[in-house]
Formats: C-alpha cells, sequence, structure tokens
C-alpha cells in the first residue's frame, strides 16, 4: 500500500476530536437551530423571546419588547424576574454567564424555577449567544443593573454592577455572526411580527411590542383580551363566519388545554396547533386528540337528534373540518418533542387529555346551541355528499373491462354497476322513452337505449 495514502488515511486516537463548551455549537449550527438560513435566523429571536415567554407563564411577566436595531441587531425587554445574577455552587460562576455559555444550563429542569416552559430543548440563549458575533445582557435584579458581554460565545470580561434600578427584568441584544449566517442576516419584519402578534394571542395577560428602528417607525403594540377565541377571529377576518367562536380550556392530570373554533362558508381548513407557545407545524398527540374528540362529538350529536338519514353515513374527519378555523393550545410541564426545533409533540398522555377536555365541553356545547349546532352538521354533511359524488365520478372515469367502456357508441349510455351478472340493457323505440326512463329508474344496474324504428309500406 502506498505510504503517503496511508498516512493520510490514518485514524487513531489522534485523529479523535472534542469540541467543548459552545465550540460544538459553532461547528454544527443546524444540529441546534435546523438551518442558517432565514428560518434558523429568526430562531435566534424565539428563543430569547420563548425565554421572556416563560416568565409571563410563571406569572411574573407582562411585558415584551422587541426592537430591530438600526444595525440589524436585536433588542429582546422583558419585565420578569431578571436572570439570576448569584455564583452558581457547581461551576463558581455568575449564573447569568452560566446559562448563556453552557448548553443545557437553566431553570427549567429541577421543576423549580418554571413549571411551564418552551424554550427549552437542547436549544437556548446559550446557542444564541454562540451563533452571535456579539451578545450583551444588562439584569436588572435586586436594585442593582448587571451587564455582562460576549464575543461568538466567550465571555468579554467578568459581571460587573453598572448602575442602580427600581425595576426588575432582562435586556439581550445580540446581532448573528455573519460567519455563520452567510445567507442572510437581515430580519424580515414581516415574519417577526407575525410570530409576535401570534405570542399575544396565545397569552392574554401580556403585551408584546416590536419595533423597527431601521425605518423609524411607530412601535407596535399586540394585547388580545380574548386570548385564542380572538386569534380565530382574526383569521377569520376576510371570510364569512357562521357562527360566534367556539371556546374551551381545562386542566387533567397537569395538563392545561384551550381550544377555539370558528366555521366559515369556505372549503379549507385551517388547524394550529402549539405546544407551551411553540408552534407544532407538524401536529402532534394533542392535534389528533382533537380532531378525534371533533369527529366523534358531532356524528354523536347529529345522530342522537336526527339530522342525518338512516342512510347516511358517519362524517369523516375531513368531513367535519371543512371550512373550520381552530386553535389548539396545551401546556405541559414535560413537553416531549420529536427535533430539536420542536415542530411536532409527542407525549402520549396529552392525546387523551385534550380529546377528554375538548368533547366535554363542546359536547355541552351544541346541545345548548342548536341552531349553531345543525349549521356544523349541516356543513359537514355537504363536504361529506361531495366527497361521495367525487368519488364517485372518479371511479367511474377510471372503469374498465367487458363493461367499462370508455366511449359508449352515440345513444347508448352506461350504468354505474360493475357487476355484470346484475347489468342490463333496455332497448327501448323512441329517445323521448329513454330519457324518462332513464330519469326514474335507478342507474345502478339499468340504462336504457333509445331506438329509431322506420316502418316500410
Amino acid at each position: 500500500m502506498d505510504e503517503n495514502l496511508t498516512n493520510q488515511q490514518a485514524y487513531d486516537a489522534e485523529q479523535i476530536q472534542v469540541l467543548e463548551g459552545l465550540e460544538a455549537v459553532r461547528k454544527r449550527p443546524g444540529m441546534y437551530i435546523g438551518t442558517t438560513s432565514e428560518k434558523g435566523l429568526h430562531h435566534l429571536v424565539w428563543e430569547i423571546v420563548d425565554n421572556s415567554i416563560d416568565e409571563a407563564l410563571a406569572g411574573y411577566c407582562d411585558h415584551i419588547q422587541v426592537i430591530v436595531e438600526k444595525d440589524n441587531s436585536i433588542t429582546v425587554v422583558d419585565n420578569g424576574r431578571g436572570i439570576p445574577v448569584g455564583i452558581q455552587k457547581k461551576t463558581g460562576r455568575p449564573a447569568v454567564e452560566v446559562i448563556l455559555t453552557v448548553l443545557h444550563a437553566g431553570g427549567k429542569f429541577g421543576g423549580g424555577g418554571y413549571k411551564v416552559s418552551g424554550g427549552l430543548h437542547g436549544v437556548g440563549a446559550s446557542v444564541v449567544n454562540a451563533l452571535s458575533s456579539h451578545l450583551d445582557v444588562h439584569v436588572h435584579r435586586d436594585g442593582k443593573i448587571h451587564y455582562l458581554g460576549f464575543e461568538k460565545g466567550v465571555p468579554q470580561g467578568e459581571l460587573e454592577v453598572v448602575g442602580e434600578t427600581d425595576h426588575t427584568g432582562t435586556v439581550t441584544r445580540f446581532k448573528p455572526d455573519p460567519e455563520i449566517f452567510t445567507e442572510v442576516t437581515v430580519f424580515d419584519m414581516e415574519i417577526l411580527t407575525q410570530r409576535l402578534r401570534e405570542l399575544a394571542f396565545l397569552n392574554k395577560k401580556i403585551t408584546i411590542t416590536v419595533e423597527d428602528k431601521r425605518d423609524d417607525s411607530e412601535p407596535v403594540s399586540y394585547y388580545y383580551e380574548g386570548g385564542i377565541s380572538s386569534y380565530v377571529e382574526y383569521i377569520n377576518r376576510t371570510k364569512e363566519v357562521l357562527h360566534e367562536p367556539f371556546y374551551a380550556e381545562g386542566e387533567e392530570d397537569d395538563i392545561a388545554v384551550e381550544v377555539a373554533i370558528q366555521y366559515n362558508d369556505g372549503f379549507a381548513s385551517n388547524l394550529y396547533s402549539f405546544a407551551n407557545n411553540i408552534h407544532t407545524y407538524e401536529g402532534g398527540t394533542h392535534e389528533v386528540g382533537f380532531r378525534t374528540g371533533l369527529t366523534r362529538v358531532i356524528n354523536d350529536y347529529a345522530r342522537k337528534n336526527n339530522l342525518f338519514r338512516e342512510s347516511d353515513p358517519n362524517l369523516s374527519g375531513d368531513d367535519v373540518r371543512e371550512g373550520m378555523t381552530a386553535i389548539v393550545s396545551i401546556k405541559h410541564e414535560d413537553p416531549q418533542f420529536e427535533g430539536q426545533t420542536k415542530t411536532k409533540l409527542g407525549n402520549s398522555e396529552v392525546r387523551t387529555v385534550t380529546d377528554s377536555v375538548f368533547s366535554e365541553t363542546f359536547s355541552k356545547f351544541l346541545y345548548e346551541n342548536p341552531s349553531t349546532a345543525k349549521i356544523i352538521v349541516e356543513k359537514g354533511l355537504m363536504a361529506s355528499r361531495a366527497r361521495l359524488a367525487a368519488k364517485k365520478a372518479r371511479e367511474l372515469t377510471r372503469r374498465k373491462g367487458a363493461l367499462e367502456i370508455s366511449n359508449l357508441p352515440g345513444k347508448l349510455s352506461d350504468c354505474s354497476s360493475r357487476d355484470a351478472s346484475i347489468s342490463e340493457l333496455y332497448i327501448v323505440e323512441g329517445t323521448l322513452p329513454a330519457e324518462v326512463l332513464n330519469r326514474v329508474v335507478t342507474d345502478i344496474f339499468r340504462r336504457f337505449c333509445p331506438l329509431e324504428v322506420k316502418f316500410l309500406t
């Protein structure tokens, strides 16, 4: 074997590398934020904002500000308790430094700092710090303003007190590192406002303000008293709605569930699900529980109230969701997400709880609002009949075989049955009688062909 090739391909203990601290994040950012494109860039903002939202869920924060600075850096301000600044015993370093430099460090693991949180799952403030050219944090706590600065995840000094304050909270400013985000480093205001508005809908008690200093525009604040009920109204704002929003909330086994529904006269289904304020784009067990309960409750109500004919089959899930706009939001102490970027909820117990909480309230709603219930059922029935008619049409166009001739002669019309043993052809004198018979006699296994007869004299 060639000696040079052997040296180049050497694989022993010397080739094993150990990436320490945040070096691994900078080396393989996609493992932590999914992508370094526009989506990953904005994911940095969501991680910092999620931490502020966690303070709101714990009852310590009611106002969050997100500012796009002129240099395209991001500042996030909240009026929560402020990140702890005391010495963390295990490391001997200030807690704020540990949180921003050590993966899987924070107040969300032991159950004491936060009962419910979304800014967790291997991605967080430390990852944002690692992927930023610089990050500065000012903590308002214990009557003092504490400051610590970083460059590419590395502290640029010791935590210091830079002033006094009469309030609490955290101010985090960071600028994404162009060495990491090579495709795009400019934040899109539309993406930011859409998500921040969404968070305001999902959390009734907080105000979220967003400001773009790049064009000196006025700050915009989002606050919604109705929560997710206001959210479905917002989504349906350009549609003809069929009823007022339905809202359900409840808690079982320490899992809090909220559901809002409003039907419109359209055909599309819009179902959005969230777990601890994280938008689960790929759904999960909470969506499954909701869909199961919705289909069952509507079918049960329709049967018991004679809104179906005896021959009508049960409505399918697609039928009952046609024209529906729904929000499903759950809060869980230990959400199990599939994937680092939290796009699908996996907790099996959430399915049962969501189904139970929603079904009980929705069933009661239908019985207490019979006119609305009838509208919802009739909407589903129309969808079902259209679906079955479309299915029948597809089957007819696909038929092949001895009885399934694609191009029948002019006046010969086909029946719909595929069974040759029960299919019949009648030859009828005159066009009009054949047309009448075809209208009044089932077309399952009979068809009538008009025959013109000329008498010879």
